[in-house]
């Protein structure tokens, strides 16, 4: 297994968090030393302790061996926006180098590590890099969010072809219901078994309170090499 996955997903909102744990949960279990990085959050909150993302928090929480919350999550802004527009407003820069310091310091901790993306492939840092640039940098292999709903086919089928133009693999993606109400659903996941590049590491149903479930047994980690 690569000691290096970069999570993203059709949309914001697709379910990377809930993936990105139940990653970092199977491999825990497996007994592998296994980190979570969410190196840009969005949509904090400022606490006691300073500025907290609960998507980060989530991944921190299932981390081994634990680590610290900068650790997981070095880049933090309040507004839920894109995180060029809250670097702007926040009167900073977001630096790749110090991406790629934290994701280096995490590699020499872990047997592995969980990067989760902010919104979707090509979510811009700056007005001239996007975040999908930094993941080509560091050349690794991406996981597939499809969040399931009505236009998860050209998503999933137009990320999935940006990943390949990027020149990285796909290593796997994950079947996530957002919408209970989606129409066929069998039908849609045929499809992109059939058309997807990667293999489906499994399926994620809709289930309400998804992020305080186990989900591990929804995984085929077997299938990520």
């Amino acid at each position: 297994m690569s000691n290096a996955f970069f999570v993203t997903g059709t949309d914001t909102d697709a379910g990377k968090t809930v993936v990105t744990r139940t990653l970092i949960e199977s491999c825990v279990r497996s007994g592998q030393r296994t980190a979570g990085f969410k190196p840009i959050a969005s949509g904090s909150t400022l606490t006691a302790y300073g500025m907290r993302n609960s998507d980060a928090l989530f991944l921190q929480a299932a981390s081994q061996p634990e680590l610290q919350y900068e650790e997981v999550n070095p880049y933090t802004f309040e507004p839920p926006i894109a995180p060029h527009i809250a670097a702007k407003q926040a009167g900073i820069s977001i630096d790749p180098a110090r991406l790629s310091e934290g994701l280096s310091k995490l590699k020499q901790k872990s047997d592995v590590v969980f990067v989760e993306g902010a919104g979707g492939w090509r979510v811009p840092l700056s007005d001239t890099m996007k975040l999908s640039d930094w993941v080509k940098q560091e050349e690794m292999a991406v996981i597939l969010v499809v969040g399931v709903k009505l236009g998860c086919l050209n998503h999933a089928m137009l990320t999935a072809e940006a990943i390949q133009n990027d020149g990285l693999t796909l290593a796997g993606w994950v079947a996530n219901l957002v919408d209970p109400d989606t129409h066929c659903y069998e039908d849609n996941l045929k499809y992109l078994e059939s058309y997807l590049p990667a293999p489906k590491l499994g399926e994620i149903p809709y289930l309400p309170g998804i992020a305080k479930r186990d989900l591990t047994a929804y995984l085929n980690m077997d299938l990520l090499v």
